[in-house]
């Protein structure tokens, strides 16, 4: 019975066609990455030769293929029934006893001559190829135990090859059946259901990111992830940091995990529960640090060893404490990409928003919501409409394909639902936790998913355009091309686009969108008299041994996943530049922000950094950059001082970055100056003593030349940046960086929009002009075309 028995040990990558892909990756990673210290359960495998022969022995192949020769593969009216026939013809039938004993006596050896608890996995002969992952078509059975469960559940495992989903699956993908075989793996089992367990890829999933590993787990068996049944925590770490041996896990979230799914009281039986979590381990997160990043190294192990993106499953025996690689296969969406071609989506009117989840894809949608609360209601579902439902199983995957879109309650970014919508092409929003509730069954809507990670649902059909982007046809020009940015959800994508790295990071929108609260308001906490201000920063800071570890630490993530989208590039990060009337309406902000006529021109950029009023906060924000470049190890991070003053104001910032211990000049650091000010040109020769670079901000220094406030509507129509005054201005702090031998760049709109003013940058000798991203591709033309002048050089 050797050939239809084969032990781990006996099995490699190149066997696929008799043990599957599951299977020969778990043999592969047995035998080959075990010395790199990665723990694989032990097991052993059916082969394709068993299950062939089991067909043949019952005397049940022709009659299979008449069963699915019945099958209408126009509108598969009739795949429940066809699936039904075909696997009780499965289950009704026996295995000879040679072949039940060989399956037992394997089973002994793995237990060291113990009925043990074993994994009964499904491994399709063409499942996890690059082309198709065939996610959850197939069946699993976990917590077996003894000769009769044993040999049970290996026969529905090869009973699951003709389950609805997967008939569908493979008539979709243009699989042909009989070509098919399954191998049933077996497994020593991992007591997840008493620990934790999750998903990793080692490319992002929804960007395509090469550079990151993602993560996900949840208390109790796995199974509650893929079935996008809870939200799980969720890890990103970034490669090129881990190899060097930092801390790199660039960002974390805490998961809802509302339910643990554990096993029932059985006797061998595959029976699982789902238990209500309790509020201590929702608080908590699964893993520690340590072990997140046990995990990155070991994933980044089996990426070097497949050399491609890989798509894993671990877990963590609740018992031993031990972490464990239960499945490895081939990630299968990005890989097909071509990396030049590149599909926008925008939205080209304003709607009223539903409701919002996390957004799997990068595409808009418009269709009419249909509300199912099964797969039995399939008939409800029409060609264009958009799946709104509770969670999705693979129990849906045939209903899927025709939909123009998924909303889900339930489910995180490594649900089966986000999986199956990224590999057919459509935009899904998962997670939403109110999509059955707010909108209603026949509703015209739109589901957006273009904007970085947050999905969007809206109100009626809006319209939007779709624009197809071959970066290679865009050349780069001599002068550095950055580009302007903010919400660090979007930098995955957009490091795709062509650019020399981000001119310009402001940090406020972290601050707003994510942090939410005042730096001062979590440094003086106890003196905060506004009962609702306290219970709102009580609970935002609510998993944070401090609050101010609070702000450093969201801070310090948003801005390392800026810094690892475009590592090794620069990205330069300005310090907060808030206005007191903008600082009041973060949290606990009224408390700490004085009321000033024109704040515009008050208390804003470096003038707070050394003031009593604001210098602990600036220390905070020391402190997250401090963190980004030593900790995390992204040390192309730079530090940009806004709005400052004079030479003395240079001189009180330099030396408390210095005792923040950033230091110009250590692993890198460089410290650059935003030119607003006509004293920062005129001076610049003497502010270069201080600084390694600037930037333009050529909003603020057109208002200052002009000598007019642009919130003013009163004299808003005076602003041009085009004025022959300001591009004096901007000429002369060009010259005298020259002359200083420092870089200058500059960040603003007017170079996209006007290619005069392109040219006028350019043939002033300006290094970098950074553009916000909706402009990027524009002021690339614009660049080009300056530079093939027969002036310039």
């Amino acid at each position: 019975m050797k050939h239809l028995i084969k032990t781990f040990k006996e099995i490699g990558i190149s066997d696929i066609a008799s043990v599957g892909g599951k299977n020969a990756s778990l043999g592969e990673m047995y035998n080959k990455l075990s010395s790199s210290g990665i723990t694989i359960p032990n097991g052993f495998a059916t082969t394709s030769d068993a299950f062939w022969l089991f067909l043949q022995e019952n005397k049940i192949k022709n009659r299979l293929q008449n069963i699915l020769k019945g099958l209408d593969t126009e509108r598969f009216s009739n795949l429940s029934e066809i699936g039904l026939k075909a696997r009780k013809l499965i289950t009704d039938s026996n295995f000879s006893e040679a072949f039940s004993e060989a399956i037992y006596a394997a089973y002994l050896t793995l237990g060291n001559s113990e009925e043990i608890e074993v994994a009964v996995r499904s491994s399709a002969t063409a499942e996890d190829l690059p082309t198709a992952s065939f996610a959850g078509q197939h069946d699993t059975f976990l917590n077996i135990k003894g000769k009769n469960n044993l040999i049970a559940a290996v026969k529905n495992c090869m009973a699951s090859l003709y389950t609805d989903r997967a008939i569908k699956y493979r008539e979709d993908n243009g699989f042909e059946h009989f070509k098919i075989a399954i191998s049933v793996g077996i497994q020593k089992m991992v007591r997840s259901d008493k620990g934790c367990a999750g998903i990793g890829f080692t490319i992002d999933p929804e960007s395509g990111f090469k550079d990151v590993i993602h993560i996900t787990g949840v208390w109790g068996l796995g199974e509650n992830i893929v079935q996008g049944a809870i939200n799980p925590d969720e890890y990103y770490v970034f490669k090129p940091t881990l190899k060097l041996g930092y801390n790199a896990i660039i960002q974390k979230r805490l998961g809802g995990k509302e339910s643990t799914l554990i096993y029932a009281e059985s006797s061998g039986h595959s029976s699982t529960i789902n238990i209500e979590t309790s509020e201590t381990r929702k608080e908590q997160f699964i893993l520690t640090d340590e072990e997140v990043l046990k995990l990155a190294k070991w994933a980044l192990i089996i990426e070097e060893h497949y050399n491609k993106p890989m798509d894993l499953e671990w877990a963590k025996d609740g018992i031993t404490n031990e972490l464990y690689i239960t499945q490895a296969r081939p990630e299968t969406v990005h890989t097909r990409k071509e990396e030049n071609n590149h599909i926008e989506y925008k939205l080209k009117e304003e709607g009223k928003m539903i409701c919002e989840g996390s957004a799997i894809g990068n595409k808009i949608a418009i269709g009419t919501a249909r509300f199912l609360k099964s797969p039995l209601e399939a008939t409800k579902l029409k060609p264009g409409d958009i799946l709104i439902t509770d969670t999705i199983s693979p129990d849906w995957d045939p209903l899927l394909k025709g939909t123009a879109g998924i909303v889900t309650n339930k489910g995180g970014r490594t649900s089966h639902a986000a999986i199956v919508a990224r590999e057919l092409g459509v935009p899904a929003v998962v997670g939403t936790n109110c999509a059955t509730s707010k909108i209603k069954d026949g509703q015209k809507i739109t589901i957006v998913c273009s904007k970085g990670s947050r999905g969007i649902i809206y109100q009626d059909h809006l319209k939007f355009e779709r624009v197809l982007i071959d970066f290679s046809k865009y050349e780069m020009p001599k002068t550095e091309v950055k580009i302007i940015l903010s919400d660090p959800e979007s930098a995955f994508d957009l490091s795709n686009y062509p650019n020399n790295g981000v001119g310009l990071l402001r940090m406020e929108f972290i601050i707003t969108h994510i942090i939410k609260i005042h730096p001062m308001a979590l440094v003086n906490f106890d003196n905060i008299k506004n009962e609702e201000d306290r219970r709102k920063i009580d609970f935002i800071t609510r998993h944070y041994s401090s609050k101010q570890d609070y702000f450093i630490e969201e801070l310090a993530q948003g801005i390392a996943r800026i810094c690892a989208a475009f590592y090794p590039k620069e990205v330069i990060l300005r310090t907060s530049d808030f206005k007191t009337n903008e600082y009041a309406k973060l949290i606990g902000g009224e408390a700490f922000e004085p009321v000033e006529e024109n704040p515009m021109l008050g208390f804003r950029g470096a003038s707070r950094y050394y003031n009593s009023l604001y210098s602990e906060g600036f220390k905070l924000e020391c402190k997250a950059i401090k963190r980004v470049r030593e900790i995390m190890g992204l040390t192309n991070l730079k530090v940009m001082i806004p709005f400052c003053r004079t030479l003395k104001e240079a001189a009180m910032v330099k030396k408390i970055l210095n005792e923040q211990q950033l230091i110009q000049g250590e692993h890198g650091l460089e410290f650059y100056m935003m030119v607003e000010i006509p004293s920062n040109v005129l001076l610049l020769e003497k502010f270069a003593e201080y600084f390694d670079g600037f930037s333009i901000g050529s909003n603020d220094l057109t208002q200052l030349t002009l000598g007019l406030d642009r919130d003013s509507e009163l004299v808003a129509n005076l602003f041009n940046e085009n004025d022959e005054a300001a591009k004096k201005m901007i000429s002369l702090a060009i010259e005298k960086a020259r002359i200083s031998q420092r870089k200058i760049g500059i960040c603003g709109q007017a170079p996209s929009d006007y290619p005069e003013y392109a040219n006028f940058l350019i043939q002033a000798g300006i290094n970098s002009i950074s553009f916000n991203p909706d402009a990027l591709l524009q002021g690339i033309l614009n660049m080009n075309a300056s530079e093939k002048q027969p002036n310039y050089n």
